[in-house]
This record gives C-alpha cells, sequence and structure tokens, in this order.
C-alpha cells in the first residue's frame, strides 16, 4: 500500500468511526425530530430563506460551479437534516454555519417553516451537468457504476427516499455532487452515511467523476422544474 492510499485509509476509517460514535449518521430524536413533527408554516418560511437566498438564490438553484447546491426540490426531510447536524456543528460548514444559527433564523419552527417552503420551489432546468454525453464510454461506466452501487438507496432515477432522509440527486449541479462524493469517499464529511462511505470508498477518481457524471444527466420530471432558467421567484420582487 502506497502512502497516499494508508492515508486514505485512515481517513475512511476515521469518518466510520465517527459516524458509528459522537456523530452518528441519523440519530432519532434532537432538533431534527422536533423539526419534522411541526407543522411549517411557509409564509413565515419565506421570510425565513431570504437569508438563504443571498447564497443560495432567490430560487433555491444555486451555482453551476458548485459552491453552493440546488435546495429547490430538496425532500424536507434531507433538509432538515442537513440544517440540525449544520447547526449541532455534526457537518462542517463554516460559511454558512452563522448563517443557520437560531439567533440567525429562529428555532425548530424555523427549520420547519423554510424547509417546506425550499421543497416546494421548482427546479432549474438548466443544472450544471458533468461534459460527458449518452453514448459516450465514461456516461455508459457511470451508468453501470450507479446501478450497481447507488440505485438500493437513491432510486433508478435519483428521487432518493424522503422517509429514509436520503437525498434525491437527480437536478444537482455536477462540481457540487462532485466535491460532496469525494468528501464522503474520503471520509471527510462527519455527517456521511456510513454505508455509503463503505459502499464507495475503494472508486478511483475517473470512477468517481463518471457516476458524478451520470447522475447529472439524470433528467427531473417536467412538472417539477421551473418554466425556463429564466424564471425568478415571484416571491422576491
Amino acid at each position: 500500500m502506497n502512502k497516499r492510499s494508508a492515508v486514505k485509509t485512515m481517513v475512511v476509517a476515521l469518518g466510520l468511526a465517527l459516524s458509528s460514535a459522537g456523530h452518528a449518521w441519523n440519530e432519532a430524536g434532537g432538533e431534527k425530530q422536533e423539526a419534522m413533527a411541526l407543522k411549517p408554516n411557509l409564509e413565515n418560511g419565506r421570510d425565513v430563506f431570504e437569508v438563504c437566498s443571498a447564497c443560495h438564490l432567490p430560487e433555491g438553484w444555486g451555482t453551476e460551479d458548485g459552491t453552493f447546491p440546488q435546495l429547490a426540490g430538496q425532500h424536507r426531510s434531507v433538509l432538515i437534516k442537513q440544517l440540525a447536524d449544520i447547526r449541532a456543528r455534526n457537518r462542517d460548514n463554516p460559511t454558512m454555519y452563522p448563517f443557520a444559527l437560531k439567533e440567525s433564523i429562529g428555532d425548530e419552527q424555523a427549520l420547519a417553516d423554510v424547509t417546506a417552503y425550499i421543497a416546494k420551489l421548482p427546479m432549474n432546468p438548466d443544472w450544471g451537468k458533468g461534459p460527458w454525453a449518452a453514448d459516450t464510454p465514461e456516461y455508459e461506466r457511470g451508468k453501470q457504476l450507479f446501478h450497481d452501487n447507488c440505485v438500493k438507496c437513491h432510486g433508478p432515477e435519483g428521487m432518493g427516499d424522503e422517509e429514509k432522509f436520503f437525498p434525491r440527486i437527480n437536478g444537482q449541479h455536477y462540481k457540487y455532487m462532485l466535491r460532496q462524493f469525494e468528501w464522503i469517499r474520503d471520509g471527510k464529511r462527519r455527517n456521511a452515511n456510513p454505508d455509503m462511505i463503505a459502499q464507495i470508498k475503494n472508486f478511483s477518481d475517473a470512477d468517481m467523476k463518471q457516476v458524478i457524471n451520470y447522475v447529472s444527466h439524470i433528467p427531473v420530471p417536467k412538472d417539477q422544474l421551473a418554466p425556463s432558467k429564466d424564471w425568478k421567484n415571484p416571491d422576491f420582487k
């Protein structure tokens, strides 16, 4: 085993240890569970989202360069879990952390409200896709990797599973997914699902790019997309 492989193995093991010890992937209870049980107020959710819109845009579309993910249309359970994890410092996001705090956006009710608002936003029909189109060897290799490793949790259409807190990944920016996949593979994302870490730990960089490329080309149902890439959120005119 070379030095790079040894370091990578050590980091993955550390990530698994953190996930199974003080930083469990999806423990019951806590702020996440409280927010999930509350009835959301969409009007307040819109007001809370104004804080988020500075980075994620009023449409919730994020940026194609992968700096900020597309949030629009994501499962509410996933959004609540990620916000709660960031607030509890179970997911490292120094840029977002101060904006996610209670003093910035509110308590568990605010989490319930803003995530319900985000989940109903139409998605960007022109999200950032990977470099390899259908029928290329790289696309086909990514498709095979996806069906061999990812379908069980994320589904054949990349829709995830709201009840199990598995995110939908169709319509997400290629560069954002690539960064998150690499962090999960290498044990750098502390709130990652340990089953996923184990599943992808042996992916090469080429495997990673090809499977994420395939995911980025999975179509999103038309009724969940905005009418055009020029659509503007009418709540923020």
